[in-house]
This record gives C-alpha cells, sequence and structure tokens, in this order.
C-alpha cells in the first residue's frame, strides 16, 4: 500500500524569521503613521478634571495638568503617544488640585520630563508629596513658574502670562505658532485678569472653564476666534448661559460633553479643529 507523503518540514530559519519579519514591518508601518507632519497640535482631553496635550511640530510633547482620574489620562496618553514613547518634553501644572494632580501623578510615574514647570506657593498634602517624590527620585528638574518665563517647543513658544497666588489661582499660559495664539486660562483668578488685562490683544483659541463668566473685559480684549471650555473649575454660583449665548465675539464654542476630545491643530498660518463626536 502506498504511502501518503509527507511536506517537507519548514527550514528554522522561515518559522522564525517570517515571523519577525511581519512584526518589523508592523512596527514600521506604527511609527510611520506616528511620526510628526509639522503641525502643532494642542489636544484638550475629554478627563474628568483638566488636562491637554501639545504635541510640537518635531513631535515633541507637553503635558498640561492631568486631570482627577488616572486611569482616564493613561488611557488618552495611550492613544496619542507612540507605544514607545516614555519621554515628555515638559509637564506643566497649572494648579495643585484634585482637579489636575491625579492624573499628572501617575503620568510622571510611566513618563520622564525634561522640565517640570508648577505654580509658585503650592501646598502641602498627600499628593502634591508623591507629585514631589516622583520628580525628585526620576530627577527631573522642577522650576517654580514666575510671569514671564518662556519654553520653546520646536518653533512654538509658551510663555507664562501670570504665575497666579498659589492659592486661589495658578498658571495663565499663552502658546504661539507663527499666526497661532492660544491662552490656557483654566486656573487664573480675578486677580490675573486685572493684570492681564493692559496687555491683552486678539488670541486664536481660549481654554476657559465652563463656570465662569465669559463677559468680562478680559475676554473682551482677547476676542477668542473659539472657546474651549473645561469643566476643572467650580463656581460657588455657575453662571448659567447656553452654549450659543457664550460664544461672544462670533466664538466657535467647544464642551467635552459635547464634542469629547477636542484637537486644535495649526501649521502656523492656519487653524482648524478636529473633535472626537
Amino acid at each position: 500500500m502506498a504511502q501518503a507523503a509527507h511536506a517537507p518540514s519548514r527550514p528554522l530559519w522561515w518559522r522564525i524569521g517570517l515571523p519577525l519579519l511581519v512584526l518589523s514591518g508592523l512596527l514600521a508601518g506604527m511609527a510611520w503613521f506616528a511620526r510628526p507632519d509639522g503641525n502643532l497640535r494642542v489636544i484638550f482631553l475629554d478627563t474628568p478634571g483638566d488636562a491637554a496635550l501639545i504635541q510640537t511640530p518635531r513631535g515633541g510633547y507637553v503635558l498640561i495638568d492631568g486631570g482627577r482620574q488616572p486611569a482616564s489620562l493613561a488611557m488618552h496618553l495611550g492613544r496619542r503617544l507612540p507605544f514607545w514613547q516614555r519621554h515628555l518634553t515638559a509637564v506643566v501644572l497649572t494648579q495643585d488640585d484634585r482637579q489636575r494632580l491625579p492624573g499628572q501623578v501617575a503620568a510622571l510615574a510611566r513618563y520622564r520630563a525634561d522640565l517640570v514647570l508648577a505654580p509658585p506657593g503650592m501646598n502641602q498634602h498627600a499628593l502634591t508629596q508623591e507629585w514631589l517624590r516622583l520628580i525628585t527620585t526620576q530627577r527631573m528638574p522642577l522650576h517654580l513658574a514666575q510671569a514671564g518665563d518662556q519654553l520653546q517647543l520646536d518653533g512654538a513658544l509658551l510663555t507664562v502670562l501670570s504665575a497666579g497666588d498659589g492659592q486661589e489661582s495658578g498658571l495663565v499660559l499663552q502658546l504661539d505658532y507663527g499666526l497661532l495664539r492660544v491662552v490656557f486660562h483654566t486656573a487664573g483668578g480675578t486677580t490675573s485678569d486685572q493684570a492681564l488685562i493692559a496687555h491683552a490683544s486678539p488670541i486664536t483659541a481660549l481654554a476657559y472653564p465652563w463656570q465662569r463668566q465669559v463677559d468680562t473685559p478680559l475676554l473682551a480684549r482677547w476676542q477668542p476666534q473659539m472657546i474651549i471650555f473645561t469643566t476643572a473649575y467650580e463656581a460657588d454660583r455657575p453662571a448659567e448661559l447656553s452654549m450659543y449665548e457664550r460664544a461672544l465675539y462670533g466664538a466657535a464654542v467647544y464642551h467635552p460633553k459635547l464634542h469629547g476630545t477636542v484637537e486644535l491643530i495649526s501649521d502656523g498660518q492656519r487653524a482648524w479643529v478636529v473633535t472626537e463626536k
């Protein structure tokens, strides 16, 4: 009786080399799609509390605040950063409260930053102590911000407009890239408003708390083309205005509950917005 012929076994190099070749191709493809395209991106993350991520034109990353849920921030950073990325150009804390600090503590446990920028006069509690421990053990440079401090970001410039008082208000930041001007006024208070109004001029976009008044002299000077509302700040008496009523000066308005994560993209000449929802 004739015996069935057996197919010759594949050589070892084939059985090991082919999967490695496929894996290398997949990793190369992922790296290709993750490469920087020369645009600046400001990503307002849909996390409880406040968190934003800046991607510089050459692919650096700056984390501003972190929200109040570490797991939520970790999910967003995992989606936005290449899987091999464990390095941040800078981490900025605008105010050391529980709406911003928990997520940033978790981020500092996973990523190393070239610089940590924080407001002066921080409160001493368990979260700030853990935040400081991570910075110290990983030898990350810590700088307590002052008004006028600047950070160069691959052609973009991040400036501290106001350093706040460390208790009732925190950092107010401005990001410039060509014709783009974005102000982060999520932790500032009435004192910083009075200090800023003298030099305020029209801006492209404003990150601003939903529960703060929008019909203020400072916003009238800024006349933002778009307002991205944030949720960390809670007023004693919330301002009860609709989205339509908040679209002052003809600004386009965005809110995480309606739009999810909001991504502002600019090539330095023009700016456009991509929303998750």
